[in-house]
């Protein structure tokens, strides 16, 4: 299993950084900037595709490792791992480009969020709230451990919806199994 999780966690994980690195780069070359909508947009659909190797990693454990079966706990496992591999990857590739490509990306998402309460109408209360907190962000994100933490959080419900559609897909009891639980049902 340690073999099969490593490689395809690595392999998903090298795809989401180099989609990641790609990104950021073509949008810096044209001297745009990847926010809002279309940013998420984009790099939603990139970790999607990154974490489709979830399900090739399952489908390897279940047809090399346990013998073309495994139930559905199995085998979710060996997608959380897979993706738990690949999301580290993504958050230590993060902490390298974003210095380098965006090294104002936690100020800049403050604004961002000062200017939608803003337009949502938002009282002068809830606005002065909602810049103290953005404050506390800026600074909670300069610590590369917060940082690690938050940027970790962003490809891991994806990687856990595979790793459960996946799993229900993928998964297989022996035929023994089933002929037992047939014929104990009848």
């Amino acid at each position: 299993m340690k073999k099969t999780v490593v490689r395809f966690g690595l392999i998903a994980g090298g795809m989401l950084s180099l989609l990641m690195v790609l990104t950021m780069g073509t949008a810096k070359l044209m001297g745009s900037e990847l926010s809002g909508g279309i940013g998420m947009a984009i790099g939603y659909t990139t970790m999607v595709a990154s974490f489709i190797f979830v399900h090739f990693g399952i489908r390897s454990y279940r047809d090399t490792v346990t013998g073309g079966h495994v139930r559905f706990w199995p085998a979710f496992r060996v997608g959380l791992l897979i993706s738990l591999i690949a999301s580290i990857c993504y958050s230590l590739t993060w902490q390298v480009v974003y210095p380098v490509m965006l090294p104002d990306y936690a100020e800049k998402y403050a604004e961002q969020a000062v200017k939608q309460a803003e337009a949502k109408g938002a009282s002068a209360a809830e606005l002065e709230e909602t810049r103290q907190q953005m404050a506390d962000f800026v600074i909670q994100y300069k610590n590369p451990l917060y940082n690690f933490a938050m940027t970790l959080l962003e490809p891991s419900p994806i990687g856990l919806l595979v790793s459960l559609i996946s799993a229900g897909v993928l998964s297989r009891r022996k035929r023994a199994q089933l002929s037992t639980l047939g014929s104990a049902a009848s």
